[in-house]
């Protein structure tokens, strides 16, 4: 006979004593109100008194009754780590501010990363004028956009003179650069010394700042390599991912040592580490990284926080928009009552590296005196991030300036240049409005040639990578055929077993889709059409549609794929040129597609928009009610409290300039439209990180996962700790 199990089936998985991460937090609540206990009891025997004494922390303060398992760890025992595509910022949760070193590492190699890429800005045509040395599209582009500026500044009654360009132009032919001795220079660099590295350890290596000093001509020769490059691993600079993920372990390790001073490896098992990862995350990136802080850096426990989540945290807001430009990706996710609206999140891959990469190809467009500047050379890299902040700006009052620049290159005499600008400074981070200027040929270069996507356990051919409807609209928007309801999915991209659509539908024109014609024009068609707005009908009760859509530049539907349950497809045409796309209106079965089909497909389009867009369209899902109507209160409450954050948004007037665009977007709220940025007056590169640090210290919190939990359970104790839906097990 078989003994009765004492669950039965229904109760299988279902109570936390049969969870061992539960189990383990209940436990330890259970230890810790025991512990409290028995302290009471000694304190009274002690006194003597019948009142028994409150229990207090270390600062004197009354203790919490619900301190989970965060209670008992030391500020200066957890360690706030987020990483970025151009700087890691690193400190311990009793800092004030973190240490912010490059996120690049130099090791020895045959060859210097000058020398073994084209230069960039990529040129074109080297034998030519710098008019012709970007192309005819370019040149093309950059004169409509400086047309445009001229309207709008007369419309703004702001004062333009005739002949601005020739003049600066002019001068900057004739400009030549003075020789300043190396010990008559205040402020020159100390370049990294490589004499004391061994030359034959090839294990050596430079990390942050030092290995951008090191010169380019240096003996041994270094390359650089930046492991995360838009926000994700950078695939394409290494054939193999023990490497890349070796470099991100020795940056992270250099940090440790450097700047934190934890010099003994021995005593890393005696903190705790958070770690800061992206609204949109990738699976495999956050178990990779959960391995490394657990297996090989041997931390006592590790948590996860979302970006927009910590900066919500850093600057003390409850409900917001959290909209974070950094120097290669931009974030937008709205956040309420402490929790990221999961179907707001939108990453875009642009930044502030392509404001400053695009204000040098301008600058070079008219006849930069330094016309060599390359930025894959580790000092003019840092020479164009010094003239970006020094000189780029969004305040319309400008005009022909005369400017200097310091060039300081290893083993050579410093030289100063002076140059004229116009309207290059405003144009360049304008660039966040019509993403089409930007250089995004190889943003998806060795994209997956080492780290597949994540995987369902259970079904191996169902991708679940977390996704939104919010960028499933920008990716859309981009290549409509993204719309297309797969087999086991409805309309809105969710798992369901029964499809609702068995019959092939027709594709249907989206003639108000912004994001199509900036596409249409940025491949191959010189005519560009303005990006003017019109105001938005009132009402909450649109219908709308099950298929993702973006809302367009009247702030409503930009023209829905198709109705309910209907899809279209084009060809697999990326967003960066490819196969070309079939005649509208051919017919094609939509069953024929998998789930890894789309995400295939996904994965083949670079989302970029315009930021003021693409705000509008993380507000209005993030504004959807259960009945998908959206919630037009909703919508005048995130409106209104946009914070801007990050590096990429510190050029003066960007908030200013950003909260017109929107308003002319959305007229209908035009009072309501409110961007701002934190009210600490803290630096919005820093704000992310603070808000992890203020995050790793409260003590209700039970998402930290220990050692015993990870060698039990793997990366699948993640479903049970992180505060949001972490779908499905790894």
């Amino acid at each position: 006979m078989f003994v009765a199990n004492n669950y039965t089936n229904s109760e299988y998985m279902k109570r936390d004593d049969q969870i061992l991460p539960l189990r383990l937090q209940n436990e330890a609540n259970r230890d810790k109100m025991i512990r409290n206990a028995k302290d009471k009891d000694r304190a009274l025997a002690r006194t003597g008194n019948t009142d028994v004494p409150i229990p207090t922390n270390g600062e004197g303060d009354p203790e919490d009754d619900d301190a989970g398992a965060g209670d008992g760890i030391e500020q200066s025992k957890i360690i706030i780590i987020h990483p970025g595509s151009q700087n890691l910022r690193i400190g311990l949760a009793s800092d004030a501010l973190p240490k912010s070193i490059p996120m690049v590492i130099a090791c020895k190699y045959h060859t210097t990363e000058s020398k073994e890429y084209e230069p960039r800005p990529k040129r074109q045509k080297l034998d030519t004028t710098p008019e012709q040395m970007f192309g005819e599209e370019f040149a093309k582009k950059y004169t409509k956009m400086s047309n445009d500026l001229k309207v709008d500044m007369r419309a703004n009654k702001r004062k333009v003179l005739p002949n601005s360009k020739e003049l600066a132009a002019n001068y900057n032919r004739r400009a030549e650069p003075e020789k300043i001795p190396e010990h008559n220079d205040p402020l020159r660099i100390e370049w990294t010394d490589i004499s004391k590295d061994d030359p034959n350890d090839a294990s050596s290596f430079f990390a942050g700042m030092e290995a951008l000093r090191i010169p380019d001509d240096s003996n041994p020769q270094y390359k650089m390599f930046r492991p995360i490059q838009q926000g994700w691993f950078h695939e394409n600079d290494y054939h193999s991912r023990d490497h890349m993920a070796g470099d991100i372990e020795s940056i992270i390790e250099h940090a440790l040592r450097k700047e934190l001073g934890l010099t003994s490896s021995a005593e890393w098992e005696q903190f705790s580490c958070v770690l800061v990862i992206p609204d949109l995350y990738e699976k495999r990136y956050v178990e990779a990284m959960l391995e490394m802080f657990l297996k090989n850096f041997e931390f006592k426990q590790v948590c996860f926080v979302q970006e927009s989540l910590a900066a919500s945290f850093g600057a003390g807001y409850t409900n917001a928009c959290i909209v974070d430009v950094g120097a290669q990706k931009t974030s937008i996710a709205c956040v309420e009552d402490g929790m990221v609206i999961e179907d707001s999140r939108i990453n875009l891959k642009i930044g502030g590296y392509d404001v400053t990469e695009t204000f040098i190809k301008m600058l070079l467009f008219d006849h930069f005196p330094y016309a060599d500047i390359n930025l894959q050379r580790r000092y003019d890299f840092l020479l164009a991030e010094e003239l970006k902040i020094n000189f780029c700006t969004l305040n319309q009052d400008i005009g022909v300036q005369t400017l200097n620049f310091h060039l300081r290159a290893p083993n050579q005499p410093t030289r100063k240049y002076q140059f004229k600008t116009y309207d290059e400074v405003i144009l360049a981070p304008m660039g966040f409005y019509d993403p089409s200027v930007f250089d995004n040929s190889d943003k998806l270069v060795g994209r997956r040639s080492l780290i597949d996507r994540s995987y369902n356990a259970y079904d191996v051919d169902m991708p679940d990578d977390p996704t939104s409807a919010a960028q499933m609209a920008i990716l859309t928007s981009i290549k409509p055929s993204l719309a297309t309801t797969a087999i086991g999915m409805n309309g809105n991209g969710s798992i369901n077993g029964n499809p609702e659509v068995s019959t092939p539908s027709k594709e249907k024109p989206n003639p108000m889709n912004f994001l199509s014609r900036m596409e249409t024009e940025t491949n191959g068609n010189s005519r560009v059409t303005s990006a003017a707005a019109s105001p938005a009908p009132e009402g909450a009760n649109t219908p709308v549609p099950s298929v993702p859509f973006v809302f367009g530049a009247n702030g409503t539907n930009g023209g829905s794929p198709g109705p309910s349950g209907s899809s279209f497809h084009f060809g697999n045409g990326s967003h960066n040129g490819g196969t070309p796309a079939p005649p509208a209106g051919m017919f094609v079965d939509q069953l024929a597609r998998t789930q890894k089909d789309l995400a295939i497909e996904r994965d083949s389009v670079l989302p970029i928009a315009p930021l003021d867009t693409a705000i509008i369209t993380s507000i209005t899902h993030a504004a959807k009610n259960a009945e998908k109507k959206i919630d037009e209160k909703k919508v005048r409450d995130f409106i209104g409290g946009i914070m801007l954050i990050g590096g990429g948004a510190n050029i003066p007037e960007f908030s200013y300039f950003l909260e017109q665009r929107l308003k002319i977007k959305r007229p209908d709220l035009a009072e309501k439209v409110l961007v701002g940025t934190n009210p600490r007056e803290m630096d919005n590169q820093v704000v992310v990180w603070k808000g992890a640090s203020v995050y790793g210290k409260l003590m209700t919190h039970e998402s930290w996962v220990g050692q015993l939990e990870y060698e039990r359970l793997g990366s699948r104790v993640l479903h049970h700790k992180v505060l949001w839906n972490y779908s499905g097990f790894a």
